[in-house]
């Protein structure tokens, strides 16, 4: 067992290139500008990034996002345990980066572990960036294949930007159009700054006669690429610009070497149900289904989300004042 510095991290995941981009140290020092701590530990086969959340009292929440990396997680957990309750956290959050059918035993390799809310969207839509484009093309819909056609003879440019400023403005545009939460302009503006400069980030803009209309901001890592932030403005609209912004952040992904391309969040119900009742409804995540299913690709859903809990009246506090804040909101 080790407890890692980052370039012996980096040097693990180099030999686990299935390794999720959550579970990378850039993700990691990413994610320590706001707030949370990063740890590295490393047991047999298997190793995990923790992030800790400090919470009153000097209590923790720790928390790995699409992971374990590697095999065999059961040596990890006895190590990651040592950690948490070094650090006083309340309970142990994971994630695993695998998707249902179960591709493990929980019982066997998430042992202690109990089903809970997840943090990531648990159902997405992953598209096949194998092939040729014409492929790719001929796995849509016929409307989506149709508007990525239309905005393209309709004098939509799509390009590569730096303007994380015009890229914050479409994202609050698109959080009152649609009731998205959305963070700081300083999130986005950290997350680009430690992704972007080696190649694993990208900034594109669909534009119509210089003015621009959308944005997205897609990530790569390894033979994986995801759309993790996208915006669009409420102006031509019927020039179609998503279509064409999706469609040359695949292009971009396959560039990188990657032939997946995550969609990454959709509603959390059998797709039966999601093309039964998606032309009826709009609200959250069901109006961005309407438009991704159209790519053309496959619906996963993960294994979820599992706690490990080491302090459970405490961890029942946090639960209950989590639910209390929720009811609080405004709907």
């Amino acid at each position: 067992m080790a407890w890692l510095n980052r370039a012996e991290w980096d040097g693990f995941i180099q030999h686990h290139p299935e390794a999720h981009l959550l579970q990378t140290s850039m993700w990691g020092r990413f994610k320590a500008e706001f707030g949370w701590k990063v740890a590295w530990v490393v047991a047999g086969k298997a190793g995990a990034q923790v992030l800790l959340r400090q919470l009153p009292l000097g209590f923790n929440i720790a928390y790995v996002p699409k992971g374990p990396v590697g095999e065999d997680w059961r040596a990890l957990w006895p190590e990651v345990e040592r950690f948490c309750r070094r650090s006083r956290a309340i309970f142990l959050k994971v994630e695993p980066d695998a998707w249902e059918p179960m591709a493990f035993d929980p019982e066997v390799e998430l042992p202690g572990f109990r089903p809970s809310e997840p943090i990531q969207p648990r159902r997405t839509i992953e598209v096949s960036l194998e092939g040729d484009e014409e492929a790719w093309l001929e796995r849509m819909k016929q409307k989506t294949r149709y508007n990525i056609r239309l905005a393209q003879k309709k004098g939509i440019v799509v390009r590569e930007s730096q303007d994380l400023g015009v890229f914050y403005e479409l994202m609050q545009v698109t959080a009152q159009r649609d009731g998205f939460g959305i963070h700081a302009p300083e999130y986005y503006e950290r997350v680009y700054h430690w992704f972007a400069p080696e190649g694993h980030c990208v900034l594109l803009m669909a534009e119509y006669d210089g003015q621009p209309l959308a944005g997205l901001m897609a990530f790569a890592w390894g033979d994986r690429a995801w759309y993790f932030y996208g915006a669009s403005s409420d102006q031509e609209r019927q020039r179609m610009p998503t279509y064409l912004l999706q469609w040359e952040a695949m292009r971009w992904a396959a560039r990188r070497g990657c032939r997946v391309y995550d969609l990454w969040g959709i509603p959390d119900v059998d797709e039966a149900i999601l093309e039964a009742e998606f032309a009826q409804r709009n609200t959250g995540l069901w109006g961005v289904y309407r438009f991704k299913r159209g790519f053309g690709g496959v619906i996963r859903r993960s294994v979820g989300a599992w706690d490990r809990i080491f302090l459970p009246n405490l961890y029942r506090i946090y639960h209950w004042v989590r639910r209390l804040r929720h009811r609080e909101e405004p709907a």
